[in-house]
Order: structure tokens, then C-alpha cells, then sequence
């Protein structure tokens, strides 16, 4: 890990590489990132006020930035569990630290994250007056505050986001590299938890719909890991009442996780190269 980061200028050019070579010969190139998670965002933030009966100007922005997050734990996911088997030529050829590729990837979604990132500033200069008053999700039993200077909190949360995202990169990717299931399974079962997770709906209708019912609230959200990580970026942004267990279950999962990648990392790292 050390050697990795010593070598930061390698990954962090290799990782800006990726996004120009995607969108090499574009005339607005990168911009097709915002372009694309903003027509998503409106489209979906528009249907589901409707049908889940919310207030536009507060349901939009929570969307937004819901799909914001999501996209990056995604590509984090997705693109983490073939991390190795993806660079199998530089695993071979190029004298360089394992981990000098995950943290390649990571960089690439954190790039993808701030272009992203311009579609919230735009849902928030339109519906600024909404978010800076208090406001009330429909079913939800909390009045949120508002976007104020706690706003802030969303950078460290974000930056446990992506110490995170590095061991799930590791721990899956070799992983995957020994057993080539795991991908297509984790691809199968991403549009499921995607739909588990609270981003085009929210924990509040659970009581709308289950009369106040928590057993349901418990199973759907919160024995959702992801919706934890996306609540402690999320909420900050924009403005609204967040717990602290929040911070707890991701702090447990970092631990947990960190551990059980150094552990696969001590005892693999070297296999990986004849696996791929």
C-alpha cells in the first residue's frame, strides 16, 4: 500500500487516461457523465413524487443526489471485482504494486463522482429556497432543519466513502480473480439492491404505507449496508436530520473490511498474477 501510494502520479495520470480515452473524439466530451446522470435524476424525480406523493422541490434534490452516491458506489462495485482480471496485461508486464490498479479505479470514480457532482450544485440553485428552510419528507416522522454549515460533514463522509471503496476494490477483485462467478452474480443482483436501497423512495414512506409498522422499515433499510454509506453523504448535502448510527455501522465496516483485505492481500497478492 505504501509503494502504491508512492506511486500516485502513475495512477492518478493512468486514471484521468481512462476518461479521456472513453470520450476521445467527443465534442463535449466528459460532459456526457453530467448530462446523462442529470436526465436520469429529472426523469426519475418526476415520477416517483408522483406516485410516492412528494414535494417536488424537496423529493428532486433528495433523488439527485441519492443517484449521485449510488453511481459511485456502483462503478466502486462493479468495476472493483475486475479490477485485476481488467489489467491483466499491466499485472504482467508492468513492475508496479497490486494495488497501484485499485487505486486507479478508485481514482477514475472520484472523477466520475465531481462531474457528477455539477448536476447537484444546479438542483440546488434551483430549489435553494426549499432546502434552507425547514421541511418535511411525506411519511417521514422528523422535521429536517435545512441545508446549513453542517453541510461540511459531507466531506469527510465522502472521504470514508473512499477508504472504503479501496478494500471492497481489493477484497473482491482477488476474490473475483479466483473465481470468475463473482462478477456476473454481482452484476445479477445490483438492480435488485439498487431498488432495496432508499434513493427514488424514502425510509419515511415505510411508515406511510406500513401504518407505522418498523419491522418493515428494519428489514429494508436499515439491514441495507449501503444505505448507511449513502445517508451519511446525502444528508449533509442536504440539510437533513441525520443519526449517528449512521457513522457507527460505516466506521464497523471499515474496520471489518480493512481487515479482512489486508488479510487477503498478505496471503494473495502474489497468486493474483498467475490467476489472471
Amino acid at each position: 500500500m505504501r509503494d502504491a501510494w508512492r506511486q500516485r502520479e502513475l495512477w492518478g495520470h493512468l486514471g484521468w487516461q481512462d476518461i479521456k480515452q472513453r470520450y476521445r473524439r467527443s465534442v463535449i466530451g466528459p460532459l456526457w457523465i453530467t448530462i446523462s446522470m442529470g436526465t436520469t435524476a429529472l426523469a426519475l424525480g418526476l415520477l416517483y413524487s408522483t406516485l410516492l406523493g412528494q414535494q417536488l422541490s424537496t423529493f428532486l434534490p433528495y433523488v439527485t443526489v441519492g443517484f449521485i452516491v449510488w453511481n459511485f458506489i456502483l462503478g466502486v462495485v462493479t468495476e472493483g471485482t475486475e479490477v485485476f482480471i481488467a489489467n491483466e496485461g499491466l499485472i504482467k508486464h508492468l513492475p508496479a504494486p497490486m494495488t497501484v490498479h485499485v487505486l486507479r479505479m478508485v481514482w477514475r470514480q472520484v472523477l466520475f463522482f465531481a462531474h457528477n457532482l455539477a448536476v447537484y450544485v444546479v438542483v440546488l440553485a434551483v430549489f435553494f429556497p426549499a432546502l434552507t428552510e425547514q421541511y418535511k419528507m411525506e411519511g417521514d416522522v422528523v422535521t429536517h432543519p435545512g441545508i446549513s454549515w453542517t453541510i461540511v460533514l459531507a466531506l469527510p463522509a465522502f472521504a470514508l466513502l473512499v477508504v472504503n471503496a479501496v478494500w471492497v476494490a481489493i477484497l473482491f477483485g482477488i476474490i473475483s480473480t479466483r473465481f470468475r462467478d463473482i462478477p456476473p452474480v454481482i452484476h445479477s443482483f445490483i438492480n435488485l439492491i439498487f431498488f432495496m436501497t432508499p434513493i427514488v423512495w424514502h425510509v419515511g414512506v415505510l411508515n406511510k404505507f406500513t401504518e407505522g409498522d418498523s419491522d418493515w422499515k428494519i428489514l429494508i433499510a436499515e439491514f441495507n449496508p449501503l444505505y448507511h454509506f449513502l445517508e451519511i453523504v446525502r444528508a449533509p448535502l442536504l440539510g437533513q436530520v441525520q443519526d449517528g448510527h449512521h457513522w457507527v455501522v460505516v466506521g464497523a465496516f471499515t474496520v471489518v473490511g480493512w481487515a479482512l483485505a489486508l488479510v487477503a492481500l498478505r496471503n494473495y497478492r502474489a497468486r493474483v498474477s498467475y490467476w489472471v
